[in-house]
């Protein structure tokens, strides 16, 4: 997407994953080109760390208040990007200077807000998956900001994944194979809800869940939450669609 990240932006790999083989494990690990970004927004510190301990990542990117998440979680970060007018610029290089991470400071007068250049950071650093922690639960324009720019990085070639304690929010869209199947094990809670990013989605088939639909189209404008709180019952289930793009959200009470 030539308007949210130019190819002269891109930072040659041998730069960025320069860390890649030194922090990760053999017994525990997650795909090298997938990144952690650790947003400002509130976080719950028990699931966070219980999150971070089941994954390791080559790359970890603070966004401003997310320092103090990283800090908490005993986390040391690879780059830490915003303006830091919540965690605070003096503060950030006391402990830049410490633990010898990078940093990419801007002005908090600008066009972006700080998760949307940790979010073009990562995609600069050549990786094509982003865990991201402290997206929502906070303040509202924020965390719908956040669900749209899922949209832009995954037009620019990163798939974002949205975590909290009780929600694990992506992108779909008709040609994505690898994250249409919904298998019980790996389901982040007992729900599985699919909402319209785009005015409509069309021709939606859900096969194996509790509640199927064939050839059904939904739309913003008329039925957005036909889709909300399905279940898989048996071991997996499968969605289909041909046009549009989905916000999917598993969640649990």
């Amino acid at each position: 997407m030539a308007g949210f990240l130019s190819q002269s932006d891109k930072i040659p790999p041998d730069r960025i994953k320069r860390s890649v083989t030194t922090k990760m494990s053999s017994d525990m690990k997650e795909a090298a080109d997938t990144c952690l970004i650790v947003s400002g927004g509130p976080t719950d510190r028990e699931f966070a760390a219980k999150f971070v301990k089941k994954r390791k990542y080559p790359y970890v990117i603070a966004v401003d208040a997310g320092l103090a998440v990283c800090e908490d979680l005993g986390l040391v970060p690879d780059l830490a990007v915003g303006d830091f007018d919540t965690f605070g610029l003096e503060r950030m290089e006391e402990l830049r200077k410490k633990e010898g991470w990078a940093t990419d400071v801007h002005k908090p007068e600008k066009d972006e807000t700080d998760t949307d250049l940790a979010v073009r950071s990562a995609l600069r650093a050549g990786f094509r998956t982003a865990h991201v922690l402290g997206a929502t639960g906070g303040r509202l324009d924020h965390e719908l900001s956040n669900i749209h720019l899922m949209r832009a990085a995954k037009d620019a070639g990163l798939f974002m994944e949205i975590y909290d304690a009780k929600n694990r929010i992506f992108l779909l869209t008709p040609d994505d194979e690898e994250h249409s199947v919904f298998r019980k094990t790996d389901l982040y809670g007992k729900y599985v809800s699919f909402l319209p990013l785009t005015e409509k989605v069309l021709g939606i088939t859900l096969d194996g869940f509790k509640y199927p639909l064939h050839n059904k189209d939904i739309s913003i404008l008329e039925n957005p939450s036909l889709c909300v709180s399905n279940e898989v019952p048996g071991e997996s289930a499968k969605i289909s669609f041909r046009e549009g793009i989905l916000i999917c959200v598993e969640s649990g009470d």
